[in-house]
């Protein structure tokens, strides 16, 4: 009767736990910043320029691939573009009045797009007209009765003037109290992040510990 010996196998030791905690993390970490550079980023509105399309507590997601995406200090040239931005939308760009200042420094924006490359675009008495032809849309907020004539102020009366190539002109719904295109020019596609879509938090910072959570808000779409 032979004699059979029984066979070792090997078994790889367990890792300690802080090493599958920190490999956890990192995998994490990476997956967290490929979200947000080239898919998905989430934002906060800090004003009330968007009045009352979108509120100040507001929390949103921002499609960044739609428009293309560009690789971070390598190039501003956008890639696998969907579709370029088109009037009505709600985008988030990077401010163009802080070009030259270091990243910490640079805002945020949040405005709707009013005149694509080639449109003239003019303000008579608070009224958008694209091309010669009015432009109103139900989310715009007159919230101010005053007329403020041309020389003392571009919000009620700009222009005409014609959209640069690969350029936007833009505006707050929340009309006359937006610092927007009217002030400060045009926003190059470069500068754009993306396209708000959807709201998925809102909290009120001056309501009553009750109604802090705007719960009516979360999951809406922005249109």
């Amino acid at each position: 009767m032979g004699i059979f010996k029984k066979k070792k196998v090997a078994v790889g030791s367990k890792k300690p736990w802080y090493r599958e905690w920190s490999e956890a993390m990192f995998v994490a970490i990476i997956l967290a910043l490929i979200i947000r550079t080239f898919l998905f980023q989430a934002f906060k509105i800090p004003s009330g320029s968007m009045l009352d399309t979108l509120l100040i507590g507001d929390h949103l997601l921002v499609n960044k691939f739609i428009y293309g995406t560009h690789i971070p200090y390598v190039s501003d040239d956008k890639y696998l573009k969907i579709r370029d931005p088109e009037r009505g939308d709600v985008i988030v760009f990077e401010f163009p009045g802080d070009e030259g200042k270091s990243y910490f420094q640079k805002r945020d924006f949040i405005k709707r797009v009013i005149g694509l490359p080639g449109d003239t675009i003019e303000v008579k008495a608070k009224h958008v007209y694209v091309n010669g032809e009015p432009f109103t849309i139900p989310a715009e907020k007159h919230k101010d009765a005053d007329m403020i004539p041309a020389v003392a102020s571009p919000r009620d009366f700009t222009g005409p003037i014609k959209v640069p190539a690969d350029s936007y002109f833009v505006m707050g719904d929340n009309r006359d109290y937006s610092f927007d295109s009217r002030f400060w020019g045009f926003v190059h596609i470069s500068k754009i992040k993306g396209l708000a879509f959807i709201k998925y938090w809102s909290w009120n910072s001056k309501g009553d510990l009750l109604h802090k959570i705007r719960f009516n808000r979360i999951g809406r779409t922005i249109d």
